[in-house]
């Protein structure tokens, strides 16, 4: 028997990407491995057992892939929130915070109604501008943020402890010192 496999065993590095200088956490080897990506999905959903959740938002662009998965795993509706001109109906804006300046993620206005539970999910949380931006977008819908679940947190960058601050139910898989 195979010993077993933890998520961030399916993970690999990529140093020097996309500059000198960074450790690129790269999920595609998680996301290629049918094992791995099931144990990271079971692994996601597990706090949230037995909770209400009507819709499952995922990040631009790999939280689409976990989203969609978890989304079809609890039955319930995909809603993904994108960089700003990428969705053709009317939507909601936010703006955040990058390194060097500014970004704006959308939401379409008619995808969540008041009261629905959310489940707001990507891969990599680093900053959590984006996913703060995504939380402003819920919440201005009328949605209620029951939780964020990520595959990677890089800690020394302060995302979770931003999403902390905001009062939200942050669940991660594995985390990385460091960027």
């Amino acid at each position: 028997m195979a010993p077993s496999r933890d998520v961030k065993d399916y993970i690999r590095t990529i140093p020097d990407f996309p500059k000198p200088g960074i450790q690129f956490r790269d999920v595609t080897t998680l996301f290629s491995d049918a094992r791995g990506f099931r144990i990271a999905i079971d692994q996601l959903l597990h706090p949230y057992a037995g909770e209400r959740i009507d819709k499952v938002v995922g990040l631009e662009a790999r939280g689409f892939i976990i989203g969609g998965a978890i989304a079809h795993q609890l039955s319930v509706g995909f809603v993904p929130i994108r960089k700003k001109g990428k969705l053709p109906g009317r939507s909601y804006e936010q703006a955040y915070e990058l390194e060097y300046g500014q970004a704006i993620m959308e939401m379409h206005d008619d995808v969540i109604e008041p009261g629905e539970k959310i489940l707001v999910v990507d891969d990599l949380l680093a900053t959590g501008g984006t996913a703060e931006a995504g939380i402003k977008l819920i919440e201005r819908a009328g949605g209620e943020v029951i939780g964020c679940a990520f595959i990677i947190d890089l800690p020394a960058l302060g995302g979770s402890a931003k999403l902390d601050k905001m009062g939200m139910n942050v669940h991660i898989l594995c985390a990385y010192d460091g960027e």
